[in-house]
């Protein structure tokens, strides 16, 4: 069995009582956790000298709510280890702290925060940890829900750990999806042990991505930005010859989809021009 925790046991079951203790006595993990928080922070650029709300998604013992409190926030963690959050309020912690599965939403008000954090929880999401759970509408509805808790023009920013190119594709599309724009960051590209992934979400459109730590002196890409649907589909209705492209078509058979209606699958040909023989 692998060795990657989420491929051990559901999140609510390996993060028992074993595990929440040594987020508490546990030095390397603090540091590493306290690390990655920081500069998730970092990358959702918040405005200076002000006190921004941030939600704090899989919050654990509350490691990351202290980076929260000590950069002068206000914060709201939520997580779905009962034992993690215990320890989180011994700790005495300032955030306030909610139970909850984020593959069924962010139960939160229009707006509410201005900014969203996670540290190694995402890629939890892509798991079918029950016969129920299905990764993609787990995603969606997370995403989806996030998306309407966060004030406009405000990021959240998720350091997290793919098992492969194909869960990445599957994350972002579903982020794209629920109206997000962004894209993945890497940092410190090259190196094994301190390689970083950072899924970076904005609410107010396309904007450029922060640059990537440990990549002075490299040539090499080291972060994919996307764009979501109706920024893509403007882009092709903008066009002169908008009709019959490979996108505007796969649009129309996802509608027609959406309707019930029975289409043909999508393959390598969809949308590719054909020869005319005279």
């Amino acid at each position: 069995m692998s060795s990657r925790p989420e491929n051990q046991a559901p999140p609510e079951i390996f993060y028992g009582e074993g595990e929440a203790e040594k987020y508490t006595r546990n030095t390397r993990i603090m540091t590493i956790q306290s690390e990655m928080s920081e500069r998730a922070l970092e990358l959702l650029a918040l405005p200076d000298d002000t006190c921004s709300y941030i939600l704090d998604i899989g919050c654990g013992s509350g490691l990351s709510g202290e980076c929260i409190e000590e950069a002068g926030h206000m914060w709201v963690g939520i997580d779905i280890a009962p034992a993690m959050l215990k320890v989180a309020v011994e700790r005495e912690t300032e955030g306030d702290f909610i139970l909850g599965d984020m593959g069924e939403g962010m139960p939160f008000r229009a707006g509410a925060f201005d900014g969203a954090i996670s540290v190694s929880a995402l890629q939890w999401l892509c798991n079918r940890d029950k016969t129920y759970h299905k990764p993609v509408k787990r995603l969606y509805t997370f995403f989806s829900t996030l998306y309407a808790s966060l004030s406009r023009g405000s990021r959240a920013v998720f350091q997290f750990y793919p098992d492969s190119s194909d869960q990445v594709e599957l994350i972002t599309s579903q982020a794209m999806r629920a109206g997000f724009t962004g894209g993945v960051l890497i940092d410190y590209p090259n190196s094994t042990k301190a390689k970083k992934f950072f899924l970076v979400l904005m609410t107010g459109g396309n904007q450029p991505l922060p640059k990537a730590l440990g990549t002075e002196h490299s040539e090499e890409q080291t972060s994919a930005i996307f764009e979501n649907k109706r920024e893509r589909l403007k882009q092709i209705r903008g066009s002169k010859n908008a009709k019959k492209t490979k996108d505007w078509i796969k649009d129309k058979k996802e509608k027609a989809r959406r309707q019930g209606k029975d289409v043909r699958s999508d393959s390598k040909y969809t949308g590719r021009k054909r020869k005319v023989y005279l």
